[in-house]
C-alpha cells in the first residue's frame, strides 16, 4: 500500500480561489453586517437619548466634541474633514449652534475669507453635561459585554481599521 503524499501547503493566493474565496467573502460580509448592526443599534439609541434628554442631535454633539478638543477654535473648513461630512451638510448644523449660543463663528484676522468657530462658555458647559451622559449611556449599552474582552475587541477593531486603510491606499 502506497502512502499518500502530503499536499503542499496552500498559499494565500490559492486559498482565495473558487469555493474557499466564496466562503471568505461570506465571512467578510457577515463581519461587515455585524459591525453595521452594532453601530446602528448603538447610534439609534444614542440619538433617541440625545433628543429626549437634551433636545439635541448627534451631529450637533459631534461638532461640539471636535471643538472641545480645540479650545482656541477651528477653521470652519476643517470640521467637515474631521466629521467626514460635506460642508453643505455641516452649514445648517453650525448655523443652529451659533443661533443657540453654543458656538461663535468669526472671520480670521489673517484672512477674512476664513471662518473660525469656537465653543462658547455656555456651549462648553452644555457639552460637558451631554458628554458625561453619553459616556454613561455607552457604559450601560455595553454592560452586557464582558469587560475583560473590551480591550481585546478594541485591539482587533484597530487592526481591522488599519487593514482597511491599507487596502484603500493600494492603486
Amino acid at each position: 500500500m502506497a502512502l499518500a503524499k502530503e499536499s503542499p501547503p496552500v498559499s494565500p493566493k490559492d486559498a482565495r480561489s473558487g469555493i474557499d474565496q466564496e466562503a471568505e467573502y461570506r465571512a467578510q460580509t457577515r463581519l461587515w453586517l455585524r459591525l453595521l448592526a452594532c453601530s446602528t443599534l448603538i447610534e439609534t439609541e444614542l440619538r433617541r437619548r440625545f433628543r429626549e434628554e437634551f433636545d439635541f442631535t448627534m451631529p450637533r454633539f459631534d461638532v461640539l466634541a471636535q471643538l472641545d478638543r480645540e479650545p482656541s477654535g477651528l477653521v470652519l473648513g476643517e470640521l467637515p474633514k474631521r466629521l467626514m461630512v460635506s460642508a453643505g451638510n455641516l452649514t445648517p448644523i453650525v448655523d443652529r449652534l451659533v443661533e443657540d449660543g453654543f458656538i461663535t463663528r468669526t472671520p480670521s484676522n489673517l484672512d477674512r475669507r476664513v471662518q473660525i468657530v469656537c465653543m462658547t462658555v455656555e456651549g462648553r458647559k452644555a457639552f460637558r453635561r451631554m458628554a458625561k451622559s453619553h459616556g454613561s449611556w455607552l457604559a450601560e449599552l455595553l454592560a452586557g459585554f464582558p469587560a475583560d474582552r473590551l480591550d481585546g475587541l478594541t485591539g482587533e477593531l484597530d487592526a481591522l481599521k488599519s487593514a482597511v486603510k491599507d487596502a484603500m491606499q493600494k492603486p
